[in-house]
């Protein structure tokens, strides 16, 4: 009779991908910091074995290196690609892209990110790239919408700023109605 104390080990699961691996990964990397992203944590957030990790990775440092680069690639590539090539005006386009962002929870996300980088050159080569990205996104749809580059690079490093900024609206203020008045004040002409 087995015992009732003991918990077995989950079964291994063929139907994992790298991907999988890397999103749970963000997931805990969003809520606990680096410190919440131990191999046994990702197994068990997966229902996974530590085993199966193995097929997809060669080690910890080699997944770290990946969830990294996933940051700064896989992940923001198609979207921005995706938003661009859409049929929407330029401030638009870059409305999407805010409302992915809030949808998704990816601006704490790229501050876990930055925490990450302060301690690891990988992660801040993947934030440098990623940020990189954002802001030849926006700029070029702020140039798109008739501001001068100099003008668009401003405003797109202050669209970014403003996003990642950890600052508590004051109390009573309406979010929807902050977000608005900034988007406004930093994309209308």
């Amino acid at each position: 009779m087995p015992d009732p104390g003991f918990a077995a080990a989950p079964a291994a699961r063929s139907d994992l991908a790298p991907r999988d691996w890397l999103q749970i990964g963000q997931t805990l990397l969003k809520s606990g910091g680096l410190r919440a992203l131990k191999l046994r944590s990702l197994a068990d957030a997966l229902g996974a074995s530590t085993g199966s990790f193995y097929h997809h990775f060669k080690d910890f440092d080699g997944y770290q290196a990946a969830l990294a680069d996933y940051f700064a690639g896989a992940q923001i590539d198609p979207l921005l690609a995706r938003i661009a090539a859409s049929s929407l005006p330029p401030i638009e386009r870059i409305r999407a892209f805010a409302d992915h962002v809030r949808k998704h929870d990816l601006a704490q996300l790229a501050l876990a990110m930055r925490a990450w980088a302060k301690s690891d050159r990988r992660a801040a080569d993947a934030v440098r790239d990623h940020d990189d990205k954002i802001m030849a996104f926006l700029a070029a749809q702020l140039q798109a919408h008739g501001f001068t580059p100099t003008e668009a690079g401003i405003r797109a490093f202050a669209l970014l700023a403003a996003g990642l900024g950890e600052v508590h609206p004051p109390e009573g203020m309406d979010r929807a109605a902050l977000r608005d008045g900034l988007f406004a004040l930093l994309c209308d002409r």
